[in-house]
């Protein structure tokens, strides 16, 4: 039974499940009044069927679960013909354990069309029929309701069928300006409705207010203007209704009021919503870079080592931190140039801001007045909200410009601190510290005329060169002992140590690659450590090659045959401990380092058989032996560091 009044209902009803953010069931109303059959609503999200007014569907539907009843007008219904505002009437069921919302919709605007009819037969009902001659109506009318209309907060004032003016109460008066003798027997329209907000000409042919003379419907404006006596527009919302005498329409009655202030509060409002999303969208974006800076493997660590290379650095960094001054940070690749922005930004003043870091050469040329400056809405395709660029996100804090190039656009923002948006004439105000980093000689490239020499200048207030790991090889055992332990941790290992030979190793090699190289081979090594012990005995795959040094001097210079009995003990010992096995994960190749022909072939070439090394032990006769060469050839395995947790 009440499942055939629920369907036959004069209003659309539905019923929705909150949590699980589905339709139960909708009467033929809703069916109508969504223009889809019960199936299809059915098959809809509730939130798909409320996209438009998502926020407002939240806010009503926690209204409902918390009072049990509620009424709303914001909400809007998707439907095929496009959005439709309706008046929704909702309360809170319960069926044994499930929690449903039953909601009653009614189209607003058919609402208020029948509220508007409404007013009108009050309007009748007040008098209208008393009235036979047109000015003996206004004439009743005005000595009847005089005190009502004295009293009468909004503005009203009565027109005839040619628009002129046959009273006016003193709300209208004092609203416009002008006095009723003003104003009596003038054409109303001409006198305070002849032009539009931007002071176009508004033909009175085309007037809501006349237009009740002709359709005889009663028509209401909520965003217009009026023109006062000193010739100042005033925002007002207005309803004008056909008088009638008799059958016939003989004028109408307006009543209006001023919404200036109104539509003041509502314009702060949306300014105020506007700019809570211009921070929500800053924040958002700040929230990215710094999820990727948490992310970025240099992020919480500090600067490492005790040459006088990187303490040198250390002092520059101490000596300009505390000041705005640009600095120029250059060095080669994999230096550490980001570590040491980061190190002048957490240093300075503003490091309760975001230090905002910008890869210069991953921008197209096309993008970088967006990506620096930010947009408006619509300035070009695919620009569908404001966005604020790296400039405004970085207000207060810092900018990192990584791998700098030719930007000329960038010389203004750096002498005067303001940039305009892309589609935007507002010139906005940022106080930004720039700090740049490259890996070129700008100098150089300034000379070559391929960099502009007033950018460097602007560039270069403060340079600090990023050390290459060649020039400060002694913090490479603390660089090795720090990147062990952060290897350890992602590879879940415990334990691992590094030789005194090993570090000798990788001392004496080059880093083209710098700190980076130096990471990655410390980690891969990590990966390949069959025992606690990581060994460096080939660098081959990363640029180089590194045996395990013999014990000479230190800037002695190895001859040809110890480099090759090196090498060959390192063979022996990886077959020794893969027990002749060549390929695979436990074999020679992948404890070397080394692919698995290449090692074949260096085998071949010195005269190993890796059968002989079966049984763990290489069998007499089984390898060709060289005379010894050189002295001190054995290596000590003594563990120096490690990275144990």
């Amino acid at each position: 039974m009440f499942d055939r009044y629920f369907n036959y209902a004069a209003t659309a009803q539905l019923v929705i499940d909150p949590v699980e953010d589905r339709i139960v069931c909708a009467n033929q109303e809703a069916c109508r009044l969504l223009q889809r059959d019960a199936l299809q609503i059915g098959e809809l999200r509730v939130s798909q069927l409320f996209s438009a007014s998502f926020p407002d569907l939240v806010t009503f539907t926690q209204e409902l679960q918390d009072k049990g009843r509620g009424w709303s007008d914001q909400l809007l219904l998707s439907v095929p013909a496009g959005p439709l505002r309706v008046e929704t009437a909702g309360r809170s069921a319960e069926a044994g354990e499930e929690h449903y919302l039953h909601l009653s919709l009614q189209p607003a605007a058919e609402l208020q069309a029948l509220r508007d009819r409404s007013d009108a037969r009050r309007h009748h009902s007040h008098g209208i029929g008393h009235w036979n001659r047109v000015a003996r109506v206004f004439q009743e009318f005005e000595r009847e309701n005089q005190l009502l209309l004295d009293a009468a907060g909004e503005g009203i004032y009565g027109v005839d069928i040619n628009g002129m003016t046959t009273f006016v109460n003193p709300a209208a008066q004092k609203i416009l300006g002008y006095s009723a003798e003003e104003l009596a027997g003038r054409n109303m329209h001409h006198m305070v409705h002849h032009s539009h907000a931007d002071g176009t000409h508004f033909k009175a042919i085309d007037c809501p207010i006349f237009a009740a003379f002709h359709d005889g419907k009663v028509h209401t404006e909520e965003d217009d203007v009026f023109w006062n006596r000193d010739g100042k527009p005033i925002d007002i919302e207005y309803t004008s209704t056909p008088i009638r005498d008799n059958g016939f329409i003989v004028g109408a009655v307006v009543m209006f009021r001023d919404v200036s202030q109104k539509k003041a509060d509502r314009r702060r409002l949306l300014e105020a919503l506007a700019e809570v999303e211009s921070l929500k969208n800053r924040l958002e974006l700040e929230n990215a870079y710094l999820q990727e800076e948490i992310n970025s493997g240099f992020n919480h660590h500090q600067i490492i080592g005790k040459s006088a290379a990187i303490q040198n650095t250390i002092r520059q960094i101490q000596l300009v931190a505390p000041t705005d001054s640009t600095v120029l940070i250059h060095g080669e690749s994999g230096t550490g140039k980001e570590l040491i922005a980061r190190a002048i930004h957490e240093l300075s003043d503003r490091s309760g801001r975001s230090l905002i870091r910008v890869n210069c050469a991953a921008i197209p040329q096309e993008l970088f007045e967006s990506e620096f400056f930010g947009h408006a809405k619509g300035a070009f395709t695919g620009a569908i909200q404001d966005r604020p660029g790296r400039f405004e996100l970085a207000d207060g804090g810092t900018l990192f410009l990584d791998e700098v190039g030719e930007i000329p656009l960038l010389l203004r923002v750096l002498q005067e601190q303001q940039f305009e948006r892309v589609g935007e004439a507002v010139t906005r105000q940022v106080d930004v510290r720039i700090i740049t980093a490259t890996n070129r000689n700008l100098q150089q490239r300034v000379a070559e005329g391929r960099f502009r020499e007033d950018l460097y200048f602007r560039l270069n207030v403060f340079p600090i060169e990023s050390v290459p790991l060649r020039r400060r090889k002694q913090d490479i055992p603390l660089l090795a002992l720090h990147f062990l332990q952060r290897a350890e941790q992602r590879t879940n290992k415990s334990g691992l140590k590094i030789s005194n030979a090993a570090l000798q190793a990788l001392q004496q090699y080059d880093w083209p690659g710098n700190i980076r190289e130096l990471e990655n081979v410390i980690e891969r090594q990590v990966i390949l450590a069959k025992d606690n012990i990581l060994r460096f005995a080939a660098l081959a795959e990363t640029g180089g090659e590194v045996q395990e040094p013999v014990a000479v001097e230190p800037d002695a210079v190895l001859p040809q045959p110890v480099l090759v009995r090196q090498q060959r003990d390192n063979l022996v010992r990886a077959l020794t401990q893969s027990r002749g096995k060549v390929s695979g994960a436990d074999g020679a190749a992948a404890l070397l380092g080394l692919k698995p022909t290449t090692l074949a072939s260096r085998l071949k070439k010195l005269g190993i058989d890796p059968r002989a090394f079966r049984g763990g032990h290489p069998r007499l006769g089984s390898e060709r032996r060289e005379p010894p060469v050189g002295a001190g050839a054995a290596v000590s395995e003594k563990p120096l560091v490690g990275g144990g947790r």
